[in-house]
């Protein structure tokens, strides 16, 4: 149980993925056709049963499966039972897996929801296809938030501030650096197009809480988080910034580990490509570095693409372990394919990489992976093992059942929409609208004298505290009547916003950090 079988080389040998260096990365390559997701979900599935929890996008819907036992009335089950027979699979049944469904857009899975600022202002100029100067605009816009205590939550948070540095970028300029309002138009022009496409709907809280998919079931075995990215593919920059955020957010949330005896996470990355295309060198660096350093963490990364040169040679230099499907020579960029491909590899004195690679049957694969002395096995013709689960989508109503049984179920559910940017300029900008009103008609003695009209922070924080516990206290009475699960704290809750109050009131990055680790340390 210390490895992960995944095939037969044609020579008889055993060829497996040692747990123990399966956070050293790795790369599934191969046609279309040619058995790429049956081998990531037999992987995937594996990985679960050895405890340990696993993420994987689902761009063509058929990796829910997994959640589902595999069947003997599946019309290729006699095969795969075949398979697992001529691989000395002696225990081989069909077997469900603990899943959890996730859906940027909510619809198919527990909504994943960050904030703006979570994001930052580099990802979301890669999002929104920035120049250096617009880049440059957005950078200025967070720097003002910082220091004008504005929270940066959702889209309009991000609008309105980019609307005040337009208002006041003379000022600005003196301050920052320019602030040109062309600049500032075309990113809100981009919002808008980035809005449409239903992205408005990732920014928001409740936030995600990314150590909800390092998580084991009752029996141990680790969760397989699967992302339904059908409809986030429409959409390939998001989805390549949404995976890329998720891997800085590991990378920054997880302890050093070295080499664990088992990896905390494995992440695969299917349609890999979608990352590096058109990527700026920021960007490019930031990626390489997050794959180079999370693997301390304990996170192994996967990349799943149809062609190996789609992945950039500095990060495909720490991809240890390899399982190369076939490829075909029809153009001069498949041939350079292939000659790269057999290039990475171990030389094997008895097999011609390049003649084999392009004649290997569905389901068979080139494979080397880590040696337990950290060095690449040679590499061997394989014929790859079947999974256990269903080859498959799932039904509606299958997925609405696991759904209602999740850990997670009403967590994350219902959008949280607290004082923020937004609310705090248009509270301010109607504040002052006021008072020139009333200087205007009655002086300004009077508007001096005049009570405030915006509560004080504490009052907000009582009033926001006090809503929110008695919110959450509701869902939690509420869960207890209908049966359904709440991971709805009314404490933490009421913490929550207490110190989101506060912070917008006071502003400034110094409090923002302090207010963070009082609330850390509260919740600990």
């Amino acid at each position: 149980m210390d490895d992960i079988y995944l095939g037969l080389a044609s020579n008889g040998e055993r060829q497996v993925l040692r747990l123990r260096r399966a956070n050293r990365h790795g790369l599934i390559a191969g046609a279309t056709g040619t058995g790429k997701t049956v081998t990531l979900q037999g992987i995937a599935e594996q990985f679960s049963m050895r405890g340990v929890p696993v993420f994987m996008a689902d761009v063509k819907g058929d990796l829910a499966g997994i959640s589902m036992a595999g069947s003997p009335t599946f019309k290729h089950a006699a095969s795969l039972e075949q398979r697992a027979k001529d691989l000395g699979i002696t225990d081989y049944t069909y077997t469900d897996n603990p899943a959890v469904f996730w859906d940027l857009y909510g619809d198919n899975g527990h909504p994943i929801r960050t904030t703006i600022s979570e994001m930052g202002p580099l990802l979301l100029a890669r999002l929104m296809g920035l120049n250096d100067t617009q880049e440059g605009v957005l950078n200025i816009a967070f720097r003002y938030a910082d220091d004008n205590g504005l929270l940066l939550i959702d889209l309009p948070d991000l609008q309105s501030v980019l609307m005040a540095c337009a208002e006041n970028a003379s000022e600005l300029s003196g301050r920052y650096g320019n602030v040109s309002k062309a600049s500032v138009g075309t990113i809100q022009r981009q919002l808008l197009s980035f809005e449409s496409q239903g992205a408005d709907r990732f920014f928001g809280e409740p936030a995600f809480e990314i150590n909800d998919f390092i998580k084991l079931d009752d029996q141990g075995r680790g969760m397989v988080n699967v992302l339904a990215a059908e409809k986030l593919m429409q959409s390939p920059k998001l989805y390549a910034t949404f995976l890329l955020w998720l891997l800085s957010e590991l990378f920054e949330a997880l302890p050093e580990v070295g080499d664990p005896d088992k990896p905390v996470l494995v992440f695969f990355f299917d349609e890999a490509h979608l990352l590096f295309e058109d990527a700026p060198k920021a960007l490019m660096d930031k990626v390489e570095q997050v794959v180079r350093l999370i693997r301390s963490k304990g996170v192994g990364v996967y990349f799943i693409s149809q062609n190996p040169i789609d992945i950039p040679e500095k990060i495909a230099g720490q991809l240890g372990n390899r399982v190369q499907h076939a490829l075909r020579a029809f153009t001069p960029r498949d041939q350079r394919a292939i000659k790269a491909a057999s290039e990475t590899f171990r030389i094997n004195k008895d097999l011609d990489v390049g003649t084999v690679i392009t004649e290997l049957k569905v389901g068979e694969a080139l494979v080397s992976t880590l040696n337990d002395d950290g060095s690449p096995s040679v590499v061997q013709r394989t014929m790859i093992t079947p999974p256990r689960s269903r080859l498959g989508p799932v039904t509606p109503k299958e997925r609405a059942i696991i759904q209602s049984i999740s850990p997670f179920d009403g967590k994350y559910d219902t959008a949280v929409n607290r004082e923020s940017a937004a609310e705090v300029l248009a509270q301010k900008a109607s504040d002052a609208a006021a008072a020139a009103q009333q200087v205007e008609e009655e002086g300004e003695d009077a508007q001096r004298a005049a009570p405030r009209r915006t509560t004080s922070m504490w009052e907000k924080a009582g009033k926001a505290a006090a809503g929110a516990v008695a919110s959450s206290a509701g869902a939690v009475i509420a869960a207890k009547i209908t049966g359904k699960k709440s991971s709805a704290s009314p404490m933490n809750t009421g913490l929550t916003a207490v110190v989101g109050t506060i912070a917008t009131s006071i502003g400034g990055q110094a409090f923002g950090r302090f207010a963070r680790g009082i609330m850390g340390g509260l919740l600990r």
